[in-house]
């Protein structure tokens, strides 16, 4: 980028509104995502007509995606939001090596876990929790997952970081077209050439491999400030990659955590049966379909929250919040209201299966509860990882996921059997916004004013 076109880009992140600037950086995310969570659910529409096993196979899958993502995440929201702040220090030499450290540091990190998972993919699926009935499918989908990992992993990066650098609308290109070649393989491979749930992960594999080869493009014409180079992968990288896993650690811990509390959660619900796996799988795609709505705009509010305070405009960071969480408040709750009306039909879409559709209709209703209560968490959590204070957003990070739900499962679960599997979320929910109210009201009461 020339240095007048790196100046407007300066200019457009620290005078623009930012109401506007939050949802103009926030409208493409969501855009993705929604996309991005319709080809998941296209997988799950898909797949479910084989079966409540195939159908268990998608959660248990989903699990290993959370894995990957977990490792993309780190680095991806590591570098992307020094970068942003670089950016808005002026300071686009720095930018750059960020960038190639996370970049290449993915790829290999991609590399390893999708050979140890090909390797040890019978004990890998049954530790994500899966069932001997539902193993088959697992294994079938779970192969081209694993295949696919580096390039999943260094899409996650990639998107990052054009997010943080104000780009969304070039990542939501990526994921858009990657989306389509999905939904429109799905059924060609799963029916068409007769491969099943193996379909299902080829065309997901595909899909992933398409969005990561026009990612890469954006990058290698030129539309970004951060470049990438191999020459930066030298003697010096450790301390610029040691601080981009520093600050990309809550998104780790978030990930990942979401991993094991899948496991976790399939693990207790096979226990009722593949039918219960398959509800609790379907369920949890449609909440965090709803939830991308209120993410996208959160992800719009990163970049403006880190670049800001990069150029110590703290009270543009305090603006951006409020925005982003009403905002966020008012479309996840209007979002909830219309989908506890009509849960059964929206698990009928997925599995035909009246033991399904009462296991699930339950357990939705529960969950969209929640709903209120995420986007003060989510809008926290983002806000300390931009600006890095890594050990908040690390705490905070734990909560949902981990401290709270992963024991509140467990206790549910053993008192109340299915019905407190189905009720787990919502519980977490609410302590976890009771814990971060208090944290981030004194954080943004202590920020000092402009410089």
């Amino acid at each position: 980028m020339s240095s007048m076109a790196v100046d407007a880009h300066y200019n457009k992140m620290v005078n623009t509104p930012v109401s506007k600037l939050v949802i103009a950086l926030g409208i493409p995310t969501t855009i993705s995502m929604l996309v991005t969570n319709i080809y998941n659910m296209a997988d799950t529409y898909f797949v479910g007509t084989l079966g409540d096993s195939a159908s268990g196979a998608v959660g248990i899958v989903f699990g290993l995606m959370a894995i990957i993502q977990a490792v993309g995440f780190m680095f991806g929201h590591g570098a992307g939001s020094i970068i942003a702040r670089k950016l808005g220090e002026k300071d686009v030499k720095s930018a750059e090596v960020y960038a190639s450290v996370s970049f290449f540091a993915a790829l290999f990190s991609g590399m390893v876990l999708g050979l140890l998972g090909l390797i040890f993919i019978e004990p890998l699926m049954m530790m994500l929790g899966s069932t001997k009935t539902i193993l088959p499918y697992a294994k079938g989908y779970g192969i081209y997952i694993l295949l696919a990992a580096p390039v999943m992993m260094t899409s996650f990066v990639l998107n990052n970081i054009l997010r943080y650098e104000g780009k969304a609308y070039l990542s939501m290109i990526g994921l858009i077209v990657g989306a389509v070649v999905n939904i429109a393989f799905d059924p060609i491979l799963i029916f068409g050439f007769d491969m099943g749930i193996a379909g299902a992960g080829l065309s997901t594999a595909l899909s992933q491999l398409v969005s990561f080869l026009i990612l890469l493009t954006m990058f290698l014409m030129g539309k970004t400030q951060s470049k990438l180079s191999i020459r930066h992968m030298n003697r010096d990288m450790f301390a610029p990659l040691t601080l981009v896993a520093k600050t990309g650690f809550p998104s780790l811990i978030r990930q990942g955590l979401n991993s094991i509390s899948t496991m976790v959660l399939n693990g207790l619900a096979g226990g009722f049966g593949d039918a219960a796996v398959a509800a609790m799988s379907i369920v949890n795609r449609i909440c965090f379909f709803i939830f991308a709505v209120g993410l996208g705009i959160g992800q719009g509010f990163q970049p403006v929250s880190a670049f800001n305070y990069g150029a110590r405009k703290f009270s543009r960071v305090k603006k951006a919040f409020a925005f982003t969480f009403y905002t966020g408040e008012v479309l996840l709750g209007t979002l909830a209201i219309c989908g506890f009306f009509v849960s059964g039909s929206l698990i009928g879409l997925f599995r035909d299966s009246k033991e399904v559709i009462e296991i699930g209709t339950v357990a939705l209703r529960f969950q969209l509860v929640a709903l209120f209560f995420q986007p003060l968490t989510i809008c926290s959590n983002m806000l300390f990882q931009s600006i890095g204070e890594n050990r908040k957003a690390t705490f905070l990070a734990m909560l949902r996921s981990g401290l709270f739900f992963i024991p509140v499962l467990l206790i549910m679960w053993y008192f109340f059997g299915l019905t407190g599997i189905q009720m787990a979320q919502t519980i977490a929910d609410i302590l976890s916004f009771c814990a971060t109210l208090p944290l981030v009201v004194q954080f943004l009461r202590t920020l000092p004013k402009d410089e």
